[in-house]
């Protein structure tokens, strides 16, 4: 058990295998947002890169399959992660997500495969 909230940056697929498809990269969206609730309920709170970076995209007038995209996801993540606590990783290619596991490696954040692996806070914090 833990005594205070980690920030953990849940990477996996979004644009990885979607050939640009928008339906598909929102489906990797939705894949990525399943895995919220288990961390918030262990105590944490969640954050998906895409729901910073895909705001700033929009607001630049461009989109996850624009190239100014590469400018943007990869970067919030990355300025993301300097403020996390950990990783969890999903499954699946992803170079992006891959990106976010070695940064965290190099910085000595704790990277999770499952959401079980990470640690509950203790239960008088929690609620």
């Amino acid at each position: 058990m833990t005594d205070k909230p980690m920030l953990i940056l849940i990477a996996g697929p979004y644009r990885s295998g979607t050939g640009g498809d928008p339906q598909a990269m929102a489906a990797n969206l939705v894949h990525l947002e399943a895995a919220a609730w288990p961390v918030f309920a262990a105590g944490h709170v969640p954050v998906i890169g895409e729901w910073v970076a895909l705001p700033v995209l929009r607001s630049a007038g461009a989109g996850p399959t624009d190239p100014l995209a590469d400018q943007v996801l990869y970067p919030t993540a990355e300025r993301l992660l300097a403020h996390c606590d950990a990783v969890l990783r999903l499954p699946g290619h992803s170079t992006g997500a891959d990106q976010d596991v070695a940064t965290a490696r190099r910085r000595g954040l704790p990277v999770y495969y499952d959401v079980n692996e990470i640690p509950l806070r203790t239960p008088q914090e929690t609620a």
